[in-house]
């Protein structure tokens, strides 16, 4: 079991075994200081358990706290009985079922048939257990992938209910130990993932499978060491790190700066990005979490968070005054995104009176690392596609810098470097024969969805108006990604509600420029929290579950969802034959000349359709010829269009 549940025994021994030494046996393995409530909790639940003695067959098996990895939590109970998962969580003394404990009953009970192999094919069925509530009669309902909606009851009548729901139920025979030792292949969010590590789970127990574990564990561990030689030795190096989408190199980055968080490590780090909506969300997801599990107030965990995650704009400006930096290693997410010397100059110029700036970033961040005399590590992140700002100086920005003025850096990467997307103009072999080649520098699986590995390249043939391409690959996709498009916001939002579950996110999108959707009620230009949207409460009127405030492009990239209904404005339209790029100014459309700021279009719309997880729908207003900013015509094709790639229609 891997310490997978704190304990675990066939329902015939567990009911003779004396109460005390089943919560001894979860204690012992408990790792967090010990709360009277939690072993008053614990007895409470043993106690409850014991009416399974009714159950006419005593072969089932019982796990108590058993791990949720992609969580990071543990069920109060998972209970095998014939053929059945029943996924038990308790409420001892609480007198209602609150929407939030249904919601995480209900959320352990998907992530076992999500990402629990041995749980895949199998009936699951969440019980929340509230002890002082009124008991609840309610029907079995199994959802078409097998997971029942959570049944509710105050426990008196709980082995009436398990037994009723067995008769129900046409389970197959389950064999326990074949199940329990079955492979657990999490998908965290990037949320997830920095909250699991930062409460000190490996960066192991939160990959996807076997192949995973060994790239991200393989590719920190490259990081880790060569940090150790650079303090060792004391040398200067930097390391590029490259990855395809989703492979999680933003994981292996959140995993070195965790590993070395306290300000009095010798190899203290700290993670840097550019995105000011993923910074924000990620400071909070984490204040948050730490003020749960540490009971201090947000404001003492946001102060250290704050700390271990910051945006790279506020690293340069602290910089400016020519300190040295208290992080000896500095990752730098998406480090292609940097800017180059003609937008960082402007900028230092303009708002933050530095009239004599003229240096890229790239530059002036190695220049502020190489303040240390003895050693420094940079950790550069590589990305590619989905630019969508001017001014980036790419990874020819970055050489550029170090072969200027900085050649006793010794610099790192994997071959890959040179290959697909990652090349950029005036890089090639000869110049990076200097390099030191490191195959582990590269993250080549993906982990972002695990309904769908073909979203990217579905999406990518959609953006570049290849439908028969996009056709063929929705084919394969839908059966486990659902792709929709309507002409009804009332029904792409009914829809969206109706696919999400438990505590699955869903939220509204469409293009920074999409101003014309303003008429169908979608306000790009509102004013926007990215932290309450993706951090909030599904009954918080301004979290994205409630599908009336719009993220765009700039506050979703690098974040996702499990469902999300995107707008599609007549920014990006198909004329019948391909697309056209226009761009909303005043009270009229202009054409986008420049293929640069084209290519920041199709990469809008790129990010946009990668976002969800899980499935997508699509809405294609219907326009009004009574407004000449929205005809009908405008936005007719791109419906037709998008039906021609594989969309299905609502």
């Amino acid at each position: 079991m891997n310490n997978r549940a704190f304990y675990s025994s066939t329902l015939e021994s567990f009911l003779k075994t004396p109460s005390e030494q089943v919560i001894g046996q979860i204690a012992k393995h408990h790792t967090q200081r010990l709360e009277h409530a939690q072993t008053f909790a614990w007895e409470a639940q043993v106690i409850a358990l014991q009416c399974l003695k009714q159950l006419d067959d005593k072969g089932g098996q019982i796990y108590f706290e058993f791990l949720i990895p992609r969580m990071g939590k543990r069920a109060d109970v998972v209970f095998l009985y014939r053929g059945i998962i029943f996924v038990i969580e308790f409420k001892i003394g609480s007198s209602h079922f609150h929407p939030a404990d249904v919601r995480q009953a209900h959320g352990y009970a998907l992530d076992l048939k999500n990402f629990h192999k041995g749980s895949h094919n199998r009936y699951i069925v969440p019980l929340l257990v509230a002890t002082s509530a009124k008991g609840s009669n309610q029907a079995l309902s199994y959802s078409d992938d097998l997971v029942a909606a959570p049944l509710l009851t105050s426990g008196e009548d709980l082995c009436e209910l398990i037994e009723s729901v067995s008769q129900q139920t046409d389970a197959k025979t389950l064999e326990k130990n074949e199940w329990a030792s079955s492979g657990y292949l999490p998908t965290p969010t990037i949320i997830e993932a920095a909250q699991a590590l930062y409460a000190d789970h490996a960066v192991q127990d939160i990959a996807r499978n076997e192949a995973d574990t060994q790239n991200l564990g393989v590719t920190s561990k490259q990081l880790l060491d060569l940090i150790h030689q650079a303090k060792v030795e004391k040398q200067k190096l930097i390391c590029f790190v490259t990855g395809v989408p989703g492979a999680g190199k933003t994981l292996v980055g959140l995993n070195i700066a965790n590993t070395h968080s306290n300000p009095k490590d010798n190899e203290y780090s700290v993670f840097l990005s550019g995105n000011g909506p993923l910074v924000t969300v990620l400071q909070e997801a984490l204040a948050m979490d730490k003020s749960s599990r540490q009971n201090i107030t947000k404001a003492a965990a946001r102060r250290e968070t704050s700390q271990f995650i910051q945006n790279i704009h506020r690293f340069r400006d602290e910089a400016l005054d020519g300190s040295k930096p208290p992080e000896k290693v500095t990752i730098f997410d998406e480090a292609q995104r940097a800017w180059d010397a003609a937008q960082a100059s402007a900028f230092m110029q303009r708002k933050r009176n530095q009239p004599n700036f003229n240096k890229s970033e790239p530059e002036f961040l190695i220049e502020v690392m190489d303040r240390h005399q003895d050693w420094a590590v940079i950790i550069a992140l590589i990305g590619g596609g989905q630019e969508i700002n001017t001014g980036e100086a790419g990874l020819d920005g970055w050489l550029d810098a170090l072969e200027k003025g900085f050649p006793h850096w010794k610099v790192y990467c994997s071959e890959q470097l040179l290959t697909g997307e990652y090349v950029s103009n005036g890089i090639d072999a000869i110049r990076l024969s200097k390099v030191q080649q490191l195959s582990s520098l590269h993250l080549a699986t993906s982990m972002r969805s695990f309904r769908a590995e073909k979203l990217s390249s579905f999406v990518h043939h959609v953006i570049a108006g290849r439908s028969d391409r996009a056709y063929a690959l929705a084919s394969q996709i839908h059966a486990q990604y659902p792709l929709f498009v309507t002409r009804k916001l009332s029904t792409a939002k009914s829809w969206l509600r109706s696919k999400s579950r438990a505590n699955e996110s869903k939220g509204l999108l469409a293009s920074s420029n999409g101003i014309r959707l303003k008429a169908e009620g979608i306000f790009v230009k509102n004013k926007f929290d990215p932290s309450a949207w993706f951090l909030n409460d599904h009954d918080d009127i301004r979290s994205c579950h409630f599908l009336e405030d719009v993220a765009t492009e700039f506050d979703i990239q690098g974040l996702e969802l499990d469902w999300c209904l995107v707008g599609w404005d007549a920014d990006y339209r198909h004329n019948g034959n391909e697309f056209e790029h226009w761009k909303f100014k005043g009270t009229k459309w202009q054409r986008r000349r420049s293929e640069e700021d084209k290519r920041y279009l199709e990469n809008a719309y790129r990010v946009l359709l990668t976002r969800a997880r899980q499935g997508m729908i699509v809405f294609v207003p219907k326009g009004n010829d009574d407004d000449m900013t929205r005809p009908e015509t405008f936005y007719n094709s791109t419906f037709d269009y998008l039906i021609s790639c594989g969309f299905k229609e609502i």
